[in-house]
């Protein structure tokens, strides 16, 4: 007997500061004025999209002491575009990222509990920490967090963000007018937290929201954070772009449910995904060669080498071969702020592995970044591109795609028009929305709900 088809879950992701944008195409619009923002998430609704999501970063990447180009879109605030994007969409989710080591549990709870309000129950939380003190800068309190701190510290953030959203319990508002009663408790809203890194006590003033919490994303792949999603989250995203690697990640992270009594459709598994189209598979190929050439110009493939040779490389030819010389190893790093850093734990293992493909690829500078930089690809035919999305998620590699296009704001209007069609066709992907909360969308349970399943269980 064969198993149901698991049905798709699809997002978009406004790419914002990123090499997959290519700003320099003359398709390409503003990632700050809010038109943009509309059309891309009106376009992801007219889809049917879960969700649409937004990254964000808390302060401009530098390197050589100048701002790297890719950032020069700025990063406008994320609440503020959400709580806009909720007054011209009725069913879209509206996930942003919110760091939980530069904030304060008090203020993102009531932010979120707020956007929920406004959207009527689509909001969600992608709880981030700040690992390095090139960000911690532009705060007051300055540096950063070790590893184990920062996950300390989100943990508890998290925690205690959760209790302020369960100090109101959704009955305690009356509004009687004859009476004049507004509240049958007036201690609603109450919370005293002490903790490690929180000592809190008041009344939050945001009643009940629609989904009671936010829903959770978590985006750590280390052990701390696959363990912190599996006990805390509802989706984590994830960064495997081959179907076997997607497979051992989705059985690792499902398998660590159970000790924290939960079941495995309890968290989704996420991967962002970018996409190219063509009419034919050829087509496509040949498009996607174009693409990433234009997202990898080289001076951009002269910095990303700089992540790992941990050098002033601009001196070389982006079109020559890799450095003879080796990488520094030190802490003082010249990409400050670059995620990419932590990925090259050994920096001469990578560039001997590197040195390695270039020379028997015949690939320059530039040729070997196109191709080790590559995330999740669909490329090919609307049919192809269908078909190798549903192939992954009936294969347990992902729960759906994050789909981050590389053209802001219409890139993500060819897939609306030309693959999802054919995925509702298969009937693995909803014609209509079925209810009105991103939690409907995603198949979660209200958490009140869950609570009462864990504890009849």
């Amino acid at each position: 007997m064969s198993k149901p088809l698991k049905q798709i879950h699809l997002a978009a992701h406004f790419p914002g500061v990123n090499n997959t944008t290519v700003w320099s195409d003359p398709r390409a619009g503003s990632h700050i004025e809010f038109s943009s923002f509309v059309h891309f998430a009106q376009t992801a609704e007219r889809a049917k999209f879960d969700f649409l999501f937004l990254a964000e970063g808390l302060r401009l990447r530098e390197q050589g002491g100048k701002i790297y180009d890719l950032d020069v879109v700025g990063r406008p605030d994320t609440f503020t575009v959400l709580a806009a994007l909720a007054a011209v969409t009725e069913h879209l989710g509206l996930t942003g990222t919110i760091n939980s080591t530069f904030n304060e549990p008090y203020e993102v709870a009531r932010q979120f509990a707020s956007l929920d309000h406004l959207s009527g129950g689509r909001s969600a939380w992608n709880v981030v920490t700040s690992w390095d003190a090139f960000t911690g800068e532009n705060f007051r309190r300055g540096g950063f967090l070790p590893q184990d701190e920062r996950y300390s510290r989100a943990k508890e953030f998290l925690t205690t963000a959760h209790e302020l959203f369960d100090s109101w319990h959704g009955d305690e508002i009356i509004a009687d007018q004859a009476t004049g009663v507004f509240l049958k408790d007036a201690k609603a809203g109450s919370f005293v937290h002490s903790g490690r890194h929180f000592d809190i006590h008041g009344q939050f003033n945001v009643p009940r929201s629609p989904q009671g919490r936010p829903v959770i994303f978590q985006a750590g792949d280390s052990d701390e954070g696959r363990e912190f999603a599996a006990s805390s989250a509802d989706a984590i995203f994830s960064r495997y772009a081959t179907l076997e690697a997607g497979q051992a990640f989705y059985q690792d992270v499902k398998n660590r449910l159970a000790k924290y009594g939960r079941r495995p459709d309890q968290l989704l598994i996420l991967p962002a995904a970018s996409f190219i189209l063509g009419d034919t598979d050829a087509e496509a190929e040949e498009l996607a060669k174009q693409v990433r050439r234009q997202q990898v110009s080289g001076a951009t493939a002269i910095k990303h080498l700089e992540f790992v040779w941990n050098r002033d490389l601009s001196s070389y030819d982006p079109e020559g071969p890799l450095p003879d010389i080796d990488p520094d190893v030190s802490d003082n790093h010249i990409s400050k702020g670059r995620a990419q850093v932590r990925m090259y734990r050994d920096p001469l293992a990578t560039a001997r592995e590197w040195r390695e493909l270039a020379a028997a690829n015949n690939w320059s500078i530039r040729d070997l970044v196109i191709e080790t930089g590559n995330r999740q690809n669909f490329i090919g035919s609307p049919a192809t591109v269908a078909k190798t999305i549903n192939d992954y998620v009936q294969a347990d590699a992902s729960d759906g795609f994050i789909l981050v296009p590389h053209i802001t704001p219409s890139g993500l209007d060819v897939f609306a028009d030309k693959v999802v069609p054919l995925l509702q066709e298969q009937g693995v992907f909803r014609t209509e929305y079925e209810g009105p909360t991103l939690r409907h969308h995603l198949g979660l349970a209200h958490p009140d709900e869950a609570s009462d399943e864990r504890a009849a269980s």
